[in-house]
């Protein structure tokens, strides 16, 4: 449908004007209008909400197994090396 040239154009144009009227198209072509702005700024905001929760991400803490272990058994006395 990309690939339409001009005389297609103008029988889609007439197709899309018997089917809806000359009176509903302009109310058509705002709701499509809203409809897009409304979109377009959802997405902004997406993007928005996504961009400082990767900039403010926490740095990497170490894993349970690389922290330090203290030099104590469990029954209070120092580790032989």
């Amino acid at each position: 449908m990309g690939n339409l040239r001009g005389w297609e154009w103008l029988i889609l144009l007439l197709i899309v004007l018997l089917l809806f009227g000359a009176r509903k198209l302009p109310d058509l072509a705002r709701g499509v209008g809203k409809s897009l702005k409304i979109f377009k700024s959802e997405v902004k905001d997406l993007k928005d909400d996504d961009a400082p929760a990767a900039a403010t991400s926490t740095p990497d803490t170490p894993d349970a197994a690389e922290q330090s272990t203290p030099d104590t058994a469990t029954d209070g006395e120092p580790k032989q090396p």
